[in-house]
């Protein structure tokens, strides 16, 4: 059974709704990394997530059946296409917001850990003959490449 044009036209139009504010929200939250503000980036997360599986749901019906959509309105398919490239867009800014702050955060591990390491193995310990050993035991830190 084919659509009316008209539920194609409300079906592309709800798409671009839900486009434009994911890639408002998205960015907001990109914005907010690079602003080294996580606690607002978090903020946004649940949003973020309900409207990102809600996208993922219909961005994949419409593929698997493009007649959902093939018959709105030339203008208003052309507005999703523009809206779905500036969430793209957004998703690649946000992507190097993240890597920025997991580097940032990984560096920050490895600094604290070098420095417990530097700490303790500067303590003397006395061994079980009374005699001063260097401390160097296992550490309850190890450190990694990665976070």
């Amino acid at each position: 059974m084919a659509l009316a044009a008209n539920d194609a036209a409300d079906r592309v139009e709800q798409l671009t709704i839900l486009t434009e504010r994911l890639t408002e929200l998205t960015a907001q939250q990109a914005l907010a990394f690079e602003q080294r503000r996580p606690k607002d980036a978090a903020a946004l997360l649940d949003e973020i997530s309900r409207l990102a599986n809600l996208y993922r749901h219909e961005s994949t019906r419409v593929r698997a059946d493009i007649s959902l959509v093939e018959d709105a309105p030339a203008p208003a398919r052309a507005k999703l296409v523009r809206a779905t490239e500036a969430f793209d867009a957004v998703l690649a800014r946000q992507g190097r917001a993240l890597e920025a702050a997991r580097t940032v955060t990984e560096g920050l591990v490895k600094c604290i850990a070098e420095e417990v390491a530097a700490q303790r193995s500067q303590t003397s310990v006395y061994g079980a003959g009374g005699l001063q050993t260097d401390g160097s035991s296992a550490t309850a830190i190890t450190l990694n490449k990665r976070a």
